[in-house]
């Protein structure tokens, strides 16, 4: 009950909003902060709201909801190696200015099913749709196969995913979209887009904010190895002599 609070007070203020000229989207989620502990093996992020049409009717043709998760953004060293001499070295590399390290789509059917190519583009709508920011001068042949390869690791990572099926719009006014959050998702801001889109044309988009962090040890050693970066690894070491010292003197018992 707690969860659809927000999404309750807000369909309260439906009549106040009859009179607008295009639809618009009310979007809520049920956490805006999800907290990574030791134990965590990934989440799910549900996001859910209603659709404000023109006068409060609703339209002949169906509409689709699409929920792009995304975030945070990094500047990333992408190499390529090479075997050279039977020996794998580094060959090339390119540098992209910002590339978000965690990208999900969700939407109930393909997303070439919704929109032209021109308009994904524009709203990044779809793995083949982001725009990576290159701050590399590498040739275009070769730019495109490194963009292609950021791609296709982070896909392959569980970072970039596209989940088909994972939205549903009741009788074109509620809709709901279930986000699998992985267990490796890196920490920090991400933004819940949510955008409403009928006859291939997006009429509506609203953003809201979510925050992934650690929490308990985790956060504990996590913030010692962005401030304290020396003692951190010098009690890195400690523990792995330790370790190895009590594991030999197992063995020699064994």
């Amino acid at each position: 009950m707690r969860r659809l609070a927000p999404l309750l007070l807000l369909l309260a203020c439906v009549p106040m909003l009859m009179g607008q000229a295009r639809p618009r989207l009310v979007p809520a989620v049920d956490q805006e902060q999800i907290e990574i502990v030791y134990s965590f093996t990934g989440a799910e992020l549900m996001v859910y709201g209603a659709i404000l049409h023109p006068g409060g009717r609703v339209p002949d043709e169906p509409v689709d909801i699409v929920v792009v998760l995304k975030g945070p953004e990094q500047s990333i060293l992408v190499r390529e190696k090479q075997q050279r001499m039977g020996i794998w070295m580094n060959a090339a590399q390119a540098r992209f200015r910002s590339a978000p390290a965690f990208y999900a789509l969700a939407s109930a059917r393909p997303i070439d099913e919704i929109v032209d190519e021109r308009t994904a583009a524009i709203y990044e709508l779809g793995i083949d749709s982001l725009q990576l920011s290159p701050a590399s001068a590498n040739p275009p042949e070769e730019a495109q196969r490194f963009d292609e390869g950021l791609v296709d690791l982070r896909g392959r990572n569980g970072l970039y995913v596209e989940q088909t099926g994972a939205v549903e719009v009741t009788e074109g006014v509620l809709y709901n979209a279930r986000i699998t959050v992985p267990a490796r998702v890196p920490v920090g801001d991400y933004t819940a887009e949510t955008f409403l889109i009928q006859d291939g044309r997006v009429l509506a988009g609203e953003v809201r904010e979510i925050r992934i962090d650690k929490s308990g040890f985790e956060r504990f050693v996590a913030n010692a190895a962005e401030n304290n970066g020396f003692l951190y690894g010098l009690a890195a070491v400690l523990v792995s002599l330790l370790l190895g010292w009590v594991a030999g003197i197992a063995f020699r018992r064994i």
